[in-house]
């Protein structure tokens, strides 16, 4: 019998893209087996999951301690031994240490046994990355043999960078490119790594499968949106964003190589839909994946506190949410009724601390120190801090995450107070500037988020939406009193922290330079408190964590 007449001419391979945990060797492991079961029941030959799926994406340090290696490959070969069945293959990817080092890898199984490795070799160190800082470049890979197919098995970035893996697996006879993927979102993403694919697909002239992890993971989001490309560049499939999902895919073998002639074809969402989705989903997570059965939050009537509630409600559901008004003398009247409405809306417990008599009483045993100076900042900030401590003790006392509701325009200017509103476990909007705040709002009141547990219709009071942003502190404060318009602050703070524009190059954009130039020193100045700010969902190319590493003491400016 000839080669030919042993190589299969259909291959059915699901794609699962799922939500695992960092360091949950047991449930990543229980996850993979459902997964493939799930596959056996839907015929498929192989199932491919995603980057390091055993450990989870990113597993950072913990891949330093070797008895966390141990359990890695412990659960590999479990999964390994399952194979023995007859039922589908899989590819997984775990972290593997050897003599020479430690490997972001994926592991081949089949027939009971792992018949291959395939380890990373273009490990990213930009961003969000840092995989050089504890795994070592494997060598160039060639082809597995997995039942007569020849398959490549990039890892990630090896099929973005510019080492010509790829290249390497199609010259020593792969027949179709796998790839398991830990890509985390930002704003149209899904676009980006279309293009990458077609790519890879137009150099090597060969089909490529794009496995994405889900989930999130402390700043991460995780996407799914998995897809592939026919190697005459059409989109072959496309699976669902923001959702957990096993897809199987029909591959056919012809004179031209593998075609897919079955597989999903989801929507993508908008712009809007998906960075709210990526709020939600990220939230979500880190709530239920640290163990915090409830979050509070302060209600102040206000478009960050409004939007981060509808984002807890729709993530955890309203029995979930305890929101708390603060109010003191400089609260209005319509920011009473403003959080009370939001509130009825959403449907969360709703409760009212006035503070008017701690804070008077700071202000009294302060009174001899603070005598014969002028009132103003300081005692400003005491008033949120009084709001933090109190939002800090409901937590002590019932178990629940502060939720804190800084956008990333207040966050970029230091516009926030430590120990005060900046007091607090995560915040789902750390990310989105102030104008993005406001579009997310007002696509939610008209939309309802796939998998969303809260309610339909106008969750964000109009009237929240109109009126002039403040913080309340004294009489008649509007955020416009000291800074910018905010459709020209994002602007210049775009500018600034995604793009590293320089001021000249910013003020012909048309800005004023003196703006600018208060702009990016708050910007630098703010450096500090961001450093002791709670983690936030990562929706820009570039936020506030592990994408910007600019020092705390730092005296340049551009002049």
């Amino acid at each position: 019998m000839s080669d030919n007449q042993n190589r299969p001419d259909t291959l059915r391979i699901a794609i699962a893209q799922l939500d695992p945990t960092v360091g949950d060797v047991a449930g990543n492991l229980a996850k993979a087996r459902e997964a493939r079961a799930e596959a056996a029941a839907q015929g498929a030959d192989l199932l491919l999951l995603t980057e390091l799926f055993i450990s989870g994406y990113p597993p950072e340090d913990l891949v330093v301690k070797s008895a966390f290696l141990r359990s890695c490959l412990v659960a590999v070969e479990q999964l390994a031994a399952d194979t023995a069945d007859g039922g589908p293959g899989v590819i997984v990817g775990f972290p593997r240490s050897d003599a020479k080092g430690r490997y972001n890898s994926v592991a081949v199984l089949d027939g009971g046994k792992i018949i291959a490795t395939r380890d990373k070799v273009d490990l990213p160190n930009y961003g969000e990355f840092d995989e050089k800082r504890v795994f070592i470049a494997g060598d160039m890979p060639g082809p597995v043999n997995f039942r007569g197919v020849r398959i490549g098995v990039p890892v990630c970035e090896d099929i973005w960078g510019d080492l010509g893996v790829c290249e390497t697996l199609a010259e020593s006879g792969a027949e179709i490119l796998l790839v398991p993927n830990g890509s985390p979102y930002f704003r149209e993403k899904v676009d980006i790594r279309h293009q990458v694919v077609l790519r890879q697909v137009i150099e090597t002239g060969l089909p490529l499968i794009y496995a994405n992890q889900l989930g999130g993971q402390d700043e991460l989001v995780f996407d799914g949106a998995s897809f592939a490309f026919n190697a005459d560049k059409t989109l072959a499939f496309q699976m669902s964003q923001f959702e957990a999902a096993l897809s199987v895919t029909m591959w056919k073998r012809s004179a031209d190589g593998w075609r897919c002639s079955e597989g999903p074809m989801s929507r993508i969402p908008g712009k809007e839909e998906a960075d709210y989705r990526a709020c939600m989903l990220g939230f979500r997570d880190y709530v239920n994946k640290n163990g915090f059965k409830s979050v509070v939050l302060g209600l102040s009537g206000g478009i960050d506190s409004a939007i981060c509630a509808a984002i807890a409600v729709d993530a955890l559901g309203e029995e979930r949410v305890r929101a708390i008004m603060l109010p003191y003398r400089y609260t209005s009247q319509e920011s009473l009724s403003d959080a009370a409405a939001c509130a009825k809306a959403l449907g969360c417990h709703y409760d009212t601390v006035p503070i008017a008599e701690p804070v008077e009483g700071f202000l009294s045993a302060l009174s001899d120190m603070f005598e014969g100076t002028e009132s103003g900042i300081t005692e400003e900030n005491l008033q949120s801090r009084t709001r933090g401590t109190i939002l800090m003790a409901i937590s002590n006392k019932f178990g629940s995450m502060v939720v804190t509701t800084g956008n990333k325009s207040e966050m970029s200017v230091g516009y926030a107070t430590l120990y005060g509103d900046m007091n607090g476990g995560f915040n789902p909007i750390k990310d989105l500037y102030k104008m993005q705040v406001y579009a997310l709002s007002a696509w939610r009141n008209k939309n309802v988020p796939p998998g969303a547990l809260g309610p339909s219709g106008e969750v964000i009071p109009a009237n929240i939406l109109s009126k002039a942003p403040s913080a309340e502190l004294r009489p008649n404060q509007t955020d416009q009193d000291s800074l910018p318009p905010y459709p020209v602050l994002d602007d210049i703070l775009e500018c600034l922290v995604e793009k590293e524009m320089s001021v000249e190059e910013i003020v012909a954009r048309g800005h004023e330079i003196a703006i600018v130039h208060r702009v990016e020193h708050l910007l630098y100045l703010a450096e500090y408190k961001r450093r002791q700010s709670a983690p936030g969902v990562k929706i820009t190319r570039k936020n506030f964590g592990r994408d910007r590493r600019y020092p705390i003491t730092n005296r340049f400016r551009d002049r």
